[in-house]
């Protein structure tokens, strides 16, 4: 075999570069690799759609959200499914994932035959949302805008100019002018209302991505309890038989057990009554049982003085004293 260095060096540039050419078309076009059929939906707007968003038929995920493009006066939404066989008459609705904003695209297949990949949902069988958020958003700028002093006198002008009209017009008309006069004069509490609402929308626009976070996480803990429902089920059926057992056995054994139950209450008796005596007893053992304890504190014997246990020793008196001139080996030794 050819050493690597002997080797032709443009012909081992040419496979390096055909490689990383190779390479390059896969990443470029690994989606279309994986699989899948692309197709596109026309809006009449976005509605807070974004890429990445899930593509769902009858509540399944089958696919994603590739792009959302302005086309003329119309929003294009280019998307990817994969095993979704879309008719001729398929529709295409963007529907509210969460309360946060967040939108996912439902696909209603209908129709003969198959749609080919690339095709176009027309606008006449799509719907967009309604978007609350805005709808708020759009309502609070409103109102700031109108002239609320303004409004009251017109609403006053118009009563004025029908005051001669029947008796239920002039009804009608002095209610809307009372109402105006309410509006006007409670114009700083709707003023700060709106207020109120503009910052909790924005709070919760801004904590989206942590909220949606939680919802999914619930909705992990409910499937998990879901999948745990089986073995739910068999401990509160093996809680019952256990309960159903214990009171059995407390049936058959009820002879048995008033006897000892009344026994156990006289004990219980002797015991109270014989209170003060026990403390006694305890507290006076403590002294014992502490000596005990450091006699036994010096290894595996116990030191231990028992007084009297034999006789002493008997000594004659005077046996350890001098010896006195009357005795008899005092005598002898004089005598000698």
């Amino acid at each position: 075999m050819t050493p690597f260095r002997e080797q032709n060096k443009t012909v081992i540039g040419a496979i390096g570069i055909l490689a990383i050419l190779a390479i390059l078309a896969g990443s470029f076009s690994i989606d279309k690799i994986i699989g899948g059929d692309e197709y596109k939906a026309e809006f009449t707007e976005a509605a807070g759609l974004r890429p990445n968003d899930e593509v769902r038929v009858a509540g399944v995920k089958v696919g994603k959200v590739l792009s959302v493009d302005l086309a003329g006066d119309r929003v294009q939404v280019r998307f990817r499914v994969k095993d979704t066989n879309l008719g001729n008459r398929s529709r295409a609705d963007i529907r509210i994932k969460t309360v946060l904003g967040r939108k996912f695209v439902m696909l209603s297949p209908d129709g003969d035959g198959r749609m080919e990949p690339g095709s176009t949902i027309p606008l006449g069988r799509t719907t967009s949302p309604f978007d609350i958020t805005e709808a708020f958003r759009d309502l609070s700028t409103t109102v700031e805008n109108i002239d609320d002093k303004m409004l009251a006198k017109n609403f006053q002008t118009l009563a004025d100019t029908f005051r001669d009209t029947p008796q239920e017009v002039r009804a009608s008309l002095q209610g809307l002018g009372r109402l105006s006069r309410t509006l006007s004069s409670r114009d700083a509490e709707l003023r700060g209302l709106l207020d109120r609402a503009r910052g909790v929308s924005q709070v919760l626009a801004e904590r989206d991505n942590d909220l949606v976070a939680f919802f999914d996480q619930s909705s992990l803990v409910l499937q998990e309890l879901q999948r745990r429902r089986a073995a739910i089920s068999r401990l509160l059926d093996t809680t019952t038989e256990l309960s159903e057992q214990l009171i059995a056995l407390v049936r058959e054994n009820r002879a048995d057990l008033q006897p000892a139950l009344a026994q156990l209450r006289e004990v219980s008796a002797v015991l109270r009554k014989n209170q003060d005596n026990l403390d006694a007893g305890l507290q006076r053992l403590a002294p014992f049982v502490r000596i005990f304890a450091n006699n036994l504190g010096n290894g595996r014997w116990f030191d231990t003085l028992i007084q009297n246990l034999v006789p002493p020793p008997l000594v004659t008196p005077g046996a350890f004293d001098q010896p006195s001139a009357t005795s008899p080996a005092v005598r002898s030794g004089a005598a000698k």
